[in-house]
């Protein structure tokens, strides 16, 4: 099981010069995740509703959408917004309005949007707060020294490498968030971490169809079927079917959502049913209408 597996940046915003105060940057489009982190200097982000959190050199922020939030020099300052939307975030494009020569108390802000959309990204979503700061002098400063590198040069392939490097800096910042002491991580994030049940969760996401019991799953991660199952509902919360059911109707879920050219019976084999039938009277029972019914109603939003 990966959490981070469907994360990844589409065209990053960042620049080779920094911001000179005051300054504001107004993000407008309520990305369901927003990486804004800083090289140098300082700010404040604002999110639409909530308070202020600083952000230092070295200091990364995700911002959970819909919400809407600001990137300020200071609180209240009297800097006009600069509407930063898909065209300078998800679009690949170099941001460079209202950016200048680096001075004295410049600040140089690198940011990267993530769609995170569907059934299955929503697990990640729903363990995050709407703001998560996470200090420097963790294991995201080596990326972020890449990242200044990067930034200042204009070398082919150079959206790539920002993109790939903010997807590494997003999961850093990720990781030492949920692990930080005093937290509260959620059941399947701590559970990845027991040998056995850890083994157990990746092998139900790499294979989703396989035709999984208890003792198949138990045999692959070399305990009985006793001791997995009662481990596996201690650390995640449910037995290894039901997650798996729940699991392979999130699938389904994003299936019938985003592929129209796909049918029910498609979708069932792709999730581990043999039958539409069988599928369908598995998803009412879980998302509590059927397949076709769900699929029109997900084209109809």
């Amino acid at each position: 099981m990966d959490a981070f597996g469907d994360l990844r940046a589409h065209g990053s915003l960042f620049g080779s010069s920094a911001l000179s105060a005051p300054w504001a940057l107004h993000f407008v489009d309520g990305a369901p995740l927003t990486l804004c982190t800083v090289l140098d200097g300082g700010g404040w982000v604002v999110p639409e509703h909530g308070e202020p959190e600083p952000l230092n050199a070295y200091d990364t922020v995700v911002v959970r959408g819909p919400g809407t939030f600001t990137f300020v020099d200071e609180p209240g300052t009297g800097a006009e917004p600069v509407a930063c939307g898909e065209h300078c975030v998800e679009g690949g494009t170099r941001y460079r309005r209202g950016w200048h020569d680096p001075g004295d108390g410049a600040t140089t802000v690198i940011v990267g949007a993530y769609p995170v959309r569907g059934e299955i990204g929503a697990r990640l979503l729903d363990a995050l707060p709407t703001v998560l700061r996470v200090a420097g002098g963790g294991t995201g400063d080596a990326v972020l020294d890449h990242l200044a590198a990067e930034v200042a040069v204009d070398a082919p392939g150079q959206q790539v490498v920002l993109d790939r490097l903010l997807d590494w800096m997003l999961v850093c910042t990720l990781r030492e968030w949920f692990d930080r002491p005093g937290g509260e991580p959620p059941a399947w994030w701590t559970a990845q971490r027991d040998p056995v049940v850890g083994h157990a969760l990746r092998l139900l996401h790499a294979e989703p169809a396989a035709p999984w019991t208890v003792g198949s799953l138990a045999g692959r991660t070399g305990v009985s079927r006793s001791t997995l199952a009662k481990r596996f509902t201690d650390l995640v919360g449910e037995p290894p079917l039901t997650y798996l059911t729940h699991r392979r109707m999130a699938l389904a879920a994003d299936l019938l959502a985003e592929s129209g050219d796909k049918t029910v019976a498609e979708v069932a084999r792709t999730v581990g049913y043999s039958d539409a039938f069988g599928f369908s009277a598995a998803f009412k029972r879980v998302r509590g209408a059927n397949p076709s019914d769900f699929r029109r109603s997900a084209h109809v939003r």
